[in-house]
């Protein structure tokens, strides 16, 4: 087993395609085909379930993909250090949509003016989805509204990650017209919520505040933006639950009311001990941001 077998199967495993892993790696499918036959031998377990021309991943790829992208990202991490940062190396970076939209734009293009050899990659996700991709090193950070269940800073110890607050985010109900009259959330007469999919840090708030539970009469509308969200309550047809800071970004008819849920820190997030050069820049670039 190494590093660029590892490589081969997790972009594999992310295509669930020979002929697409192939191309982004720049080999022949057959070469790719041969090598992942090989580390399945070596394992001695399938990690891919055949079907014709289709593949998904089997329970033991699965649970494979994981330490394999631990040790991708340990060994980029063991190159930058070593190296001193001399290649300037890639961080891969994590977002909540919310955050990414009214908060990391700024910082980032500050960050990539001062360093320009260091590559950022930004994706976005449900908070507790970043969580788990900055724990088995998918990411090298994420900016997250920490889940419930975590508990703060001594449940990412609990978890091997370290993080902290870096703004305070103000939470608002917004309301379609008819509910303009409510002063609480108990006062809420429609019965659909507008909302990330599960694991959405600001879902679950959503839900506890408005008493939302599995079977009752509240409906979840899964949507993919705030725009959608703020589109569907205009519209008349739910309430959602979004940062005063995303609002403020959004042309919100005049006719729609909100109510103040609350603030709730936004963390910068990072695996114990990860400190290559580059990353250590860019947490310095956020600290001057604690609230």
């Amino acid at each position: 087993m190494d590093l660029e077998t590892l490589k081969i199967f997790d972009v594999v495993a992310a295509e669930l395609s020979v002929t697409r892993a192939a191309s982004r790696l720049g080999r022949v499918p057959s070469n790719v085909t041969t090598r992942i036959q090989h580390l399945e031998a070596e394992l001695g377990a399938e990690l891919f379930i055949r079907t014709g021309k289709r593949i998904t991943l089997s329970t033991a790829g699965q649970r494979f993909l994981e330490y394999a992208q631990r040790l991708l990202a340990l060994a980029d991490e063991a190159r930058h250090v070593v190296g001193g940062g001399s290649s300037g190396g890639t961080l891969r970076i994590g977002s909540m949509e919310s955050t990414a939209a009214s908060r990391i734009a700024a910082p980032l293009a500050s960050f990539n003016r001062a360093n320009q050899a260091t590559r950022l990659e930004v994706s976005t996700g449900p908070s507790a989805q970043l969580v788990e991709q900055v724990r088995n090193g998918k990411l090298d950070c994420a900016f997250v509204a920490l889940p419930p269940a975590i508990k703060g800073e001594p449940g990412l110890a609990e978890m091997d990650l370290q993080g902290f607050p870096v703004w305070q985010e103000e939470l608002l109900l917004l309301l379609p017209a008819t509910d303009v009259a409510a002063t609480t959330p108990e006062q809420v007469l429609t019965r659909s919520l507008a909302a990330f999919r599960l694991g959405c840090t600001y879902r679950t708030i959503a839900e506890d505040r408005l008493g939302i539970v599995a079977g009752g009469e509240w409906r979840i509308q899964e949507l993919g933006s705030y725009h959608a969200m703020v589109a569907a309550v205009a519209a008349g047809s739910c309430v959602t639950l979004l940062p005063r800071s995303v609002l403020e970004l959004s042309n919100v008819p005049a006719d729609l009311a909100s109510l103040d849920l609350g603030s709730i820190n936004i963390h910068l997030i990072w695996r114990s001990g990860y400190g290559i050069p580059a990353f250590q820049k860019f947490v310095q670039l956020f600290m001057q941001e604690e609230p």
